[in-house]
């Protein structure tokens, strides 16, 4: 038996293929969210009708109770808990999507907003009058409404075997209809985010403890390892065992 073969479903699914969507993880959505539709209508709509998700839960800077409460249990059953890593939560991955939400790249602060927002090509860019914080809720909003219809359950309220099969549901397209390209801002929106969370510097919030670092062997800061690639090229490297950070270094 392989080791996949013996990994829960979920972080077959989710983390199989982690490395390659690591390499455009950074991009995270501005660059690959183009022509997806979401009505700002809607999101104001939806803000509104949500009056509870104004008040951010300790430790939040933009998600409201019941969307974090949603995005806790996302990041769970994506990277649960085993012998490789703690769950999702206790790495802290919902804490970054949060500050990434909360701050310039949530706001738009890089995007040309000025419209006119044309249906688009995925090589056109970001095409929404939405902020990415705005279109990120948008999109959980749609997800936990949908959850709700299918299961009779909140998101959250879901065990990980039935909440791993919506999701996959999710990321075939399967709920998607004219008014929101729901697959498409899971896996062009949603799991970069959460790529990103899993291996950024733990200063921004995810990758707590550098736990994922250590699973993949990553020394820390790149920039003090230029003679150490060729050094130890295919080989083992020492200091993998104890990667730096950041913090480590302020």
């Amino acid at each position: 038996m392989s080791l996949n073969d013996q990994e829960p479903p979920a972080r077959r699914l989710f983390l199989r293929q982690i490395g390659g969507a690591s390499s455009v993880a950074a991009l995270a959505a501005p660059a690959l969210l183009g022509g997806l539709a979401s009505p700002l209508a809607s999101a104001q709509q939806g803000s509104a009708a949500r009056p509870t998700d104004d008040a951010h839960p300790s430790g939040y800077l933009s998600l409201g109770p019941q969307e974090a409460a949603c995005v806790e249990a996302l990041v769970n059953v994506m990277c649960p808990a085993d012998a490789m890593t703690p769950n999702g939560v206790d790495c802290g991955l919902h804490l970054y999507i949060d500050r990434q939400l909360a701050g310039g790249w949530g706001r738009g602060d890089q995007l040309y907003r000025q419209g006119p927002w044309r249906p688009g090509k995925p090589q056109h860019g970001y095409q929404s009058p939405l902020t990415p914080e705005q279109h990120f809720k948008a999109g959980l909003a749609v997800l936990r409404r949908e959850a709700r219809q299918r299961t009779g359950k909140a998101v959250e309220q879901l065990e990980a075997g039935p909440l791993d099969a919506l999701l996959q549901e999710v990321a075939a397209g399967q709920m998607d209809d004219e008014r929101f390209a729901l697959g498409a801002w899971f896996n062009d929106f949603f799991y970069p985010l959460f790529v990103q969370a899993c291996f950024a510097d733990p200063m921004y919030g995810g990758n707590r403890d550098k736990t994922f670092w250590r699973a993949v062997g990553f020394p820390g800061l790149p920039a003090f390892h230029g003679r150490n690639v060729v050094q130890f090229r295919g080989l083992p490297f020492p200091g993998a065992a104890k990667p730096q950070s950041i913090e480590d270094f302020s």
